[in-house]
């Protein structure tokens, strides 16, 4: 049902990492499988073999997983808290100048920037924006579908542990 409503694992989200991790442990995935297979319970427990309180029981556990992980996920990606987290990066980054910050907070504000704005985004000389806007291209937090076209935000696995922190599982 969730897959026919377009809620699927996409991208970062993914419902597979609540029921890993679930709401109290990480044994509630299967406890709340195994309670929804259980044998109906009365004549007032469902038509079919098996209990539809306990399917009832799991469902709404599966949601508050969902909303669980929704929180969590709009909590990663809360502008200002996303922007102090890309500045932690850019800040420990040996590739990356200062002003490329500038680059990333306006991609992510905006959606995307053209290449030529660069310079008045940085208030570096054109030249000199042009090599910041290649050396975080080149670290692949911007990116552009096409070799002149307008760039955005992108979000590379090796950045993850500092822009996403604890987004996946330490063991």
């Amino acid at each position: 049902m969730a897959h026919a409503a377009g809620i699927g694992s996409h991208g970062l989200w993914s419902s597979s990492r609540g029921l890993a991790r679930g709401l109290e442990s990480r044994g509630d995935y299967k406890r709340f499988l195994d309670h929804a297979d259980m044998p109906r319970q009365g004549d007032l427990d469902g038509r079919g073999n098996l209990s539809l309180g306990a399917l009832v029981d799991f469902t709404l556990w599966f949601l508050k997983v969902c909303l669980d992980q929704v929180t969590f996920m709009s909590g990663l990606f809360e502008i200002n808290t996303l922007a102090r987290r890309l500045a932690i990066y850019v800040e420990r980054s040996e590739n990356l100048r200062p002003e490329t910050l500038s680059l990333l907070e306006e991609a992510l504000i905006r959606g995307e920037f053209d290449r030529g704005q660069a310079s008045r985004i940085t208030r570096l000389p054109e030249r000199t924006a042009r090599r910041v806007l290649n050396a975080v291209l080149d670290e692949g937090l911007l990116a552009s579908d096409t070799p002149k076209g307008p760039v955005s935000i992108r979000f590379p696995v090796k950045t993850q542990d500092i822009l996403f922190p604890r987004l996946f599982s330490e063991s």
